[in-house]
């Protein structure tokens, strides 16, 4: 018949009455040698891992790992011989008695308890005649040590000496090493949590308070702290990277994309850009955009404005409001505004006819018409043809600035940022947050010298900070 041993739940001082399992580091079938880390015991104090005292074979977890608290001294593993079977687990799991005191089934030691020698530390053995409780097993190591059991305070019931109770008054006093502060995260006591998971939480620099607990009453567990850890080390060994088959799929350019396609190549191959930068502050424009929506019952949006305030600056500077055929400039009274708009087919920049001369109410309608025939796919080629003048705003994408391509025979193009809130010194010397956004204007040098894009930009500028300006 095999030899069958029982694992139980230890007992560590005179409070604990049970124990929680938080971990196995075995399971069934494993074989253990002395020293190995059996499982994490979890009390209400700490949680401690709990090693095998001597070799063999884990044959059958009891217990599994869970919030389930057992009482000290209940069976919640067998180890013994690899050749035992199933029928003499069963058998020695059913027909086991949980011994009280905790002291005398249990298959745990610690290490440092046995660290020298046994022969070279162990006295001469001295018979103990006592009245006060003790467990047999206990009785025999105080002997077998030689140990004054007048000193040792049982942590049993009733006060009766336990073997670990020897054991710990045995164990040399530990070498304490010193390696300064540790940089924990504040533990909040406040806050329900087992020990373990608190253990885990200062290791790997978690904050408990922002943590939901899944466990009972909603205590956070050691799983709960885990998830908020990256789990650099649980990752699959990457495998070799395997290309696949990567065919495009042909697909000719339409009559948009021809047209883009074209224009914008030109542009590339043919203009000398420059471009010239500003920012400016938007706080009124939104205001007033609020406002005039409601008086005049119309839905602009903040590029309405600009697009709007773009054509009146265009109808105060002309020579920005051009287009270039060859070598002659054609220079217009009016402002037909290109506004790039993402579309299914692509960017498209469908345009919208003079412009300065529009209501902002006007404009509003006219320009929700072409982005939704642009987003329908419906736009016609004359709906992309001509143009004075572009306006590309990426800003509800969160880009802060970038520079356009001008669409020919344009001349010139502005870029719009997103709106953002940044500091600046009042008139008054105080510090104040105001909204602004990022113009950077593109400009064919060939017809639009620095000084006129400069001085298109400025009333621009003006424009949008005093937006009043744009209803005069």
């Amino acid at each position: 018949m095999s030899e069958l041993r029982p694992f139980c739940m230890p007992k560590w001082g005179i409070e604990m009455t049970e124990g929680t399992i938080a971990e196995w580091m075995v399971k069934d079938g494993d074989t253990i040698s002395k020293g190995d880390v059996l499982c994490l015991i979890e009390t209400s104090k700490i949680t401690n891992e709990v090693e095998a005292e001597r070799e063999g074979v884990v044959l059958r977890i009891v217990h599994p790992a869970s919030d389930t608290a057992l009482p000290v001294g209940a069976l919640i593993a067998v180890f013994g011989d690899a050749d035992a079977t199933e029928a003499e687990i069963s058998d020695f799991i059913a027909g086991y008695v949980p011994a009280t005191g905790g002291a005398d089934v249990i298959e745990v030691a610690d290490p440092k308890t046995e660290a020298e020698p046994e022969q070279a530390r162990k006295p001469a053995p001295v018979k103990i005649e006592t009245n006060r409780p003790i467990s047999p097993k206990a009785l025999e190591l105080a002997e077998l040590e030689g140990v004054d059991i007048a000193a040792i305070e049982g942590s049993g019931r009733g006060g009766r000496i336990t073997f670990q109770d020897v054991t710990q008054h045995i164990r040399p006093e530990a070498v304490r090493a010193w390696r300064g502060a540790a940089q924990l995260v504040e533990d909040d006591r406040k806050v329900f949590a087992s020990p373990l998971a608190r253990r885990l939480a200062a290791i790997h620099g978690v904050q408990l308070s922002g943590i939901r607990g899944t466990g009972p009453r909603g205590r956070i567990s050691k799983s709960d702290v885990l998830a908020l850890v990256p789990q650099a080390d649980a990752q699959p060994v990457s495998q070799a990277f395997a290309p696949v088959a990567n065919t495009p799929k042909v697909e000719p350019f339409d009559k948009i994309r021809k047209v883009v396609a074209k224009r914008l190549s030109a542009a590339k191959q043919d203009i000398p850009h420059f471009y010239l930068r500003t920012s400016a502050a938007v706080d009124d424009l939104l205001a007033m955009r609020k406002t005039a929506n409601l008086v005049l019952g119309s839905k602009a949006t903040i590029n309405d404005y600009l697009v709007w305030a773009s054509a009146k600056a265009l109808a105060r500077h002309p020579d920005v409001n051009v287009q270039v055929h060859g070598e002659e400039i054609h220079r217009f009274p009016h402002a037909d505004v290109a506004i790039a708009v993402a579309s299914p087919k692509g960017l498209v920049a469908p345009i919208l006819r003079q412009v300065d001369r529009m209501r902002i109410d006007q404009l509003a309608a006219a320009s929700s018409a072409l982005i939704e025939k642009a987003k329908a796919g419906r736009l016609a080629y004359d709906d992309l043809d001509g143009g004075t003048f572009s306006v590309s705003n990426l800003g509800m994408f969160g880009i802060e600035d970038f520079d356009a391509i001008i669409n020919p025979p344009q001349a010139a193009i502005l870029a719009v940022g997103k709106a953002s809130r940044e500091l600046r010194e009042d008139d008054d010397g105080e510090i104040a947050v105001e909204t602004r956004i990022k113009l950077t204007l593109s400009v064919d040098h060939r017809v639009i010298d620095g000084a006129a894009g400069a001085a298109f930009l400025a009333t621009l500028k003006s424009l949008i900070e005093e937006p009043e300006l744009l209803f005069a």
